[in-house]
């Protein structure tokens, strides 16, 4: 594609000034001998071959790098996500939706258009002026020379404006962030935010964000775009100083009129290359900020990795449990629990009562594994959970929380949560958790979807719909914490009634307020501000004082 520049000069030159270069006179001892007409046409030929073969090679190299950054952006997108897995419960509860997501979208598709576009233009750019080079040195070498070394000024002009143009970028993608994690906690909060009758309120803040974004991203498009167009000015303004170099050439040295129309081609073959490499620092600058952005994912802290040299959860239908000098606190020294030291016995059945904000329900989260532990122990089965991936807690100990969260997809998947079960596994679950007149009302019984976080269930419904989790999932351990709270006295005690047989022989940990719920406790354990205040069996509590339990929990 290069070299076509170079025919036409020279035929004009040999053909119509009868300035030989010895072009012509090659073709007819060589190839075919011919007239003006021939020559001219064979040659036309010989270019349009070369144009179709140009055409081919493009799409060959754009199929090429596409392939290359679509492969290299899911790749990144698989490790993000990778991470995002094990990243600890204490990240994603601080963590805005939207910014991630913004990141894993907006700055991983930079990244693809700067693999796949940007990149595969710069070497071909590079390619393209390495080679016009190399025929400008050919055809006037000190001509050729004033053109490469003033051409370099003009690249060094850019870099300075594109340090600039990244900063403007970096705001405006942090403005997306911003605008995102509005919207989508707006959203998500909906119900909440209508029920507040807030909508005025959380709309405005979402509209302010969506302004500050409109507001970055009008300074960084029309700034970046006159910063291209200002270097792309500079060039033009060489451009024109050459053109006219060159005429002065003509008349002041032997350089003939077909090369100079050659050099002018040439500096013409060089202008979209130029213009690509000036971009480079531009989409390279706006490259290196979304990196810095994917990389604090990559930096949010992760669970610990254990090597597990024995599992007690492998072997036998419960384990025991034992709390040996628990201290915890979400941020440094504000402990939520301290110097907590308990035992529950395999099989046995134990209620943590406490009032409100004791540490009862950061306390099952932790004996669940949802929380690695810095000061203390707990063994269950005898081995430390300092032994064990917090996975495999999670795994063999079902939390179900008093608030349960539903996907917006049919009750099967949110009772299955995408795992195979028969239909007697189904139906024995839903039987257990008193489900089955409750899904015979749905309009398509299994397959109904159940709306956004199970708006179409009843607040009991859906802490019976977790029970059925539960029971499919058939752990080791149970920790229901207020997870019957919404319940009536009745529904409750024929939910229990029927998870009798079921709960028999495992581990059960019941965190309530409810007398009734905890009725059936062989042990209780009373927590105060954090500490272990008391414990005992109902009977030895009840003795200390009949109002005990009223007063506790």
């Amino acid at each position: 594609m290069v070299v076509i520049p170079l025919f036409i000069p020279i035929i004009v030159d040999e053909l119509l000034l009868g300035k030989d270069h010895g072009f012509i006179a090659w073709i007819s001892t060589h190839i075919w001998q011919s007239d003006t007409k021939g020559y001219v046409l064979g040659i036309l030929a010989f270019i349009l071959l070369l144009r179709l073969l140009s055409t081919v090679l493009s799409i060959f190299q754009t199929k090429i790098f596409v392939s290359i950054s679509k492969n290299i952006t899911y790749q990144m997108r698989q490790k993000l996500l990778e991470h995002l897995k094990h990243v600890s419960l204490k990240e994603y509860e601080m963590m805005r939706v939207g910014a991630v997501t913004s990141k894993l979208v907006t700055d991983v598709e930079t990244i693809d258009g700067f693999v796949s576009t940007t990149i595969s233009k710069l070497i071909v750019s590079s390619l393209v002026l390495i080679f016009s080079s190399v025929v400008l040195l050919w055809i006037h070498w000190q001509l050729a020379l004033f053109i490469l070394l003033t051409n370099p000024v003009v690249v060094l002009f850019t870099v300075k404006l594109s340090r600039n143009i990244g900063k403007l970028k970096k705001e405006e993608n942090k403005a997306v962030e911003l605008f995102q994690s509005s919207l989508n906690e707006t959203l998500e909060l909906f119900h909440q935010i209508r029920a507040a009758n807030k909508e005025e309120y959380f709309f405005s803040h979402s509209e302010e964000k969506a302004k500050e974004l409109k507001e970055h991203s009008v300074n960084y498009g029309y700034k970046s775009d006159a910063a291209m167009k200002l270097s792309y000015l500079v060039f033009l303004a060489g451009y024109e100083v050459f053109r006219a170099v060159s005429i002065l050439a003509v008349a002041y040295s032997d350089l003939s009129v077909g090369l100079m129309l050659a050099i002018f081609s040439y500096l013409w073959v060089m202008v979209s290359p130029t213009q690509d490499i000036i971009n480079f620092q531009y989409v390279l600058a706006t490259a290196k900020a979304a990196c810095k952005r994917i990389n604090t994912i990559f930096e949010m802290e992760q669970e610990p990795v254990v090597t597990e040299h024995s599992n007690p959860f492998k072997h036998g239908s419960t384990v025991d449990i034992e709390v040996r000098s628990l201290s915890f606190a979400y941020r440094e020294k504000d402990y939520i629990l301290k110097n907590i030291n308990m035992r529950i016995d395999a099989g046995s059945k134990v209620a943590i009562v406490g009032a409100s904000g004791s540490g009862k329900t950061t306390l099952a989260n932790i004996l669940n594994g949802f929380y690695p532990l810095k000061e203390g122990e707990i063994y269950y089965g005898g081995v430390s959970n300092r032994q064990l991936q917090l996975s495999t807690i999670r795994e063999n100990i079902y939390l179900i929380l008093q608030h349960p969260k539903l996907f917006n997809d049919t009750m099967r998947f949110n009772l299955t949560l995408g795992n195979d079960h028969s239909d007697e596994e189904m139906a024995r679950a839903i039987e257990i958790a008193q489900l089955g007149e409750v899904i015979e009302r749905l309009e398509h019984r299994l397959d109904t979807l159940v709306g956004k976080d199970g708006i179409k269930l009843s607040g009991g419904q859906r802490q019976r719909v977790a029970i059925a989790r539960m029971v499919l999932a058939d752990p080791k351990v149970v920790i229901f914490d207020e997870s019957t709270s919404a319940l009536d006295v009745h529904t409750e005690a024929k939910l229990f009634e029927a998870l009798h047989d079921f709960l028999k022989e495992k581990t059960v940990i019941t965190i309530a307020h409810r007398l009734s719920t905890i009725k059936s406790a062989e042990f209780i354990y009373v927590l105060e501000e954090g500490r272990l205040v008391d414990s005992g069996t109902p009977q030895e509590l009840l003795e200390k004082d009949e109002s005990y339990f009223s007063r506790m929990i």
